[in-house]
């Protein structure tokens, strides 16, 4: 009988967000698969979690996956983190998802924390229709992708390092001009959080002048939609016919 993988989704910040029933799957896994093993060791010593872990991390993950199916095919409950949220959002866990989808191996992702979710409610623009960008590509292909998402008229929500912030708005800005609304969060759940609201170009000169630390979400105002005119093309041959008729 095949095995099963949960995906486990860890604490973004505070250790309190982690839920009981995610601490005992782990304790009960016969392996915990970790992105970095002594960036989750340390949550696995608070909780006492004594679970042998194996690394797997973007650089291994397709050199290791082979072994994995084998022992999931052989019956072993294996369980996947990433360094602090949800596995496979901007982090390794696809790759093994879909293979063990591919060969029929139930896959059970727990409910847990993510950063985009506070992020975007914290920013009060809609939340009704919104789409994840992640990381922007860093060099190729990043002038291409802004411009693309220039005319999205969902939120638009992306993850940046504190290095890169001001940058990535100024950029932002150029693309879709800088009276767009936008918030910025960082620390979600950690005891120095905050957000910034404000437009592009406010935001710009505010993280110019204060340099940002900790994990970033930025949040984007959609671009608004065109009034929707409706044009008769055939207006012109009823007004002659009117006209006709006198």
């Amino acid at each position: 009988m095949a095995g099963k993988l949960y995906i486990v989704p860890t604490p973004i910040g505070n250790l309190g967000d982690f839920t009981p029933r995610a601490i005992e799957i782990l304790r009960q896994a016969d392996c915990i698969l970790a992105e970095d093993t002594r960036t989750s060791g340390v949550l696995m010593k608070h909780f006492g979690i004594e679970t042998h872990m194996q690394s797997h991390h973007k650089f291994n993950e397709h050199d290791t996956l082979p072994a994995l199916m084998t022992r999931l095919q052989g019956g072993e409950t294996i369980a996947l983190v990433s360094d602090a949220g949800t596995p496979a959002i901007s982090d390794p866990g696809f790759l093994i998802s879909r293979e063990c989808r591919r060969l029929g191996i139930e896959v059970e992702t727990l409910p847990g924390a993510t950063a985009f979710v506070p992020a975007l409610v914290n920013s009060g623009l809609p939340c009704d229709r919104f789409c994840f960008e992640g990381f922007l590509p860093q060099k190729k292909g990043r002038a291409t992708r802004l411009a693309q998402l220039a005319d999205e008229q969902r939120t638009m929500i992306f993850y940046e390092s504190p290095m890169r912030l001001a940058k990535t708005l100024k950029q932002l800005a150029e693309q879709m001009g800088g009276d767009r609304q936008a918030s910025v969060s960082r620390e979600i759940s950690k005891l120095h959080n905050s957000t910034h609201n404000g437009t592009l170009d406010e935001l710009v000169q505010y993280f110019t002048d204060n340099e940002p630390r900790g994990e970033i979400v930025i949040v984007v105002e959609g671009k608004a939609p065109a009034e929707n005119v409706k044009i008769d093309k055939y207006a012109h041959f009823k007004n002659q016919n009117k006209t006709d008729m006198l």
